[in-house]
């Protein structure tokens, strides 16, 4: 059963990873709906405290039910800085197989089927790589556990009891390119009843009742999500004009713009391209400081992003360094959230505004 399990999810990934293309990545910005389902696995069921025509039947027994499905909606609202919350819906399905009592076991008709809602807390996870956003959430709600034409042998069983109900989520979702906001997922959950319950039928010459607590359901899902107001894709960063290889008179004020992922001073491999093109242009022109100013967007703290600008601008004079520009030629500066060459407001992730200006004097 394992086995099956691991090649069924190995098979659901393959699918959106053939989706996902070159899409961008970002968070969850605004309202979004996802619909989804799956392989459900359901783990056996303790029924106890048997009472059959009046009388206490000692000893428990094990409800086994064949693997089944399930498929959930949600409703839900991105913050654009990986948390979101959603409002879901679901519905399980699974077949009864058998009762196990004592060591014996007797086959069982009919399936349990499960259904209520969950308040979801979900946060993605930004890697790094705009195909790819891990995710991890869980959620609690109520859950309606029905058996319908439940039989092992001995009474027949139609009824529903709920419960509170909690679940876990885990998950991989793929930005589709050719669909601004739409996204593939693959996700794993597990879902946890933890109320009493106690069934009964009582059309019969022994009417019989147990109690069951405790039930558990494993499902490998997939799915796909829909935001109606994506976050725009960063605009590329701009490529420097290169300076002439010699010139009669001195260069005007030279400017190189170096951009950043966000909350992010290591440099990218343009970011060094443009690095290097900025040193080689130095030893071309009659320059004699070059000016390396660190900036940020505006989300976090001021005190925060002012510290990020200065390690921006270090980043980037220690690579001039290491490309042969010497230092008693840098001046650097940061200016943290001011300065925007983007007008924002506060708490906006803007990628042009995650910026060290190189200026030439």
């Amino acid at each position: 059963m394992q086995f099956r399990a691991a090649l069924f999810a190995a098979t659901m990934l393959a699918v959106p990873l053939a989706l996902a293309g070159r899409a961008v990545a970002q968070p969850v910005s605004g309202p979004y709906v996802s619909l989804g389902g799956g392989f459900d696995l359901k783990t056996p069921v303790t029924q106890k405290n048997f009472n059959v025509g009046g009388v206490d039947v000692p000893g428990d027994s094990k409800a086994v039910f064949k693997n089944g499905f399930d498929g959930n909606a949600a409703i839900g609202y991105g913050f654009n800085d990986g948390w979101r919350v959603e409002l879901e819906g679901d519905y399980i399905r699974n077949g009864a197989d058998k009762l196990k009592t004592g060591g014996v076991s007797t086959k069982a008709s009919g399936h349990e089927s499960q259904y209520g809602g969950f308040v979801n807390g979900i946060y993605d996870f930004d890697i790094g790589l705009p195909w790819l956003y891990p995710y991890a959430g869980a959620g609690v709600g109520w859950q309606i556990a029905r058996y319908n034409d439940f039989n092992a042998g001995g009474a027949t069983i139609n009824q529903s009891r709920g419960s509170f109900a909690y679940q876990g989520i885990v998950g991989l979702s793929f930005p589709i390119a050719p669909v601004v906001g739409l996204s593939a997922t693959l996700e794993y959950r597990f879902i946890g009843l933890t109320a009493a319950r106690r069934y009964y039928e009582g059309n019969t010459a022994l009417p019989t009742s147990f109690r069951q607590q405790g039930e558990y359901n494993n499902q490998i899902n997939i799915g796909l999500r829909y935001e109606f107001a994506p976050p725009a894709p960063p605009a590329p960063a701009p490529t420097p004009v290169a300076a002439p290889m010699a010139a009669p008179a001195p260069a005007p004020a030279k400017t190189y713009l170096v951009f950043f992922d966000w909350d992010k001073y290591n440099l990218t491999p343009r970011a060094t391209q443009i690095i290097a093109q900025a040193a080689s242009d130095s030893h071309t022109q009659n320059v004699t400081t070059l000016e390396v100013n660190g900036y940020t967007d505006t989300s976090g703290t001021a005190d925060y992003n002012m510290g990020l600008s200065e390690r921006r601008a270090k980043a980037v004079a220690a690579q001039l360094v290491a490309d042969g520009v010497p230092a008693s030629e840098i001046e650097m500066h940061g200016y943290g959230e001011t300065h925007l060459l983007v007008p924002t407001g506060s708490g906006v992730r803007e990628p042009q505004n995650r910026r060290v200006e190189i200026i030439f004097h």
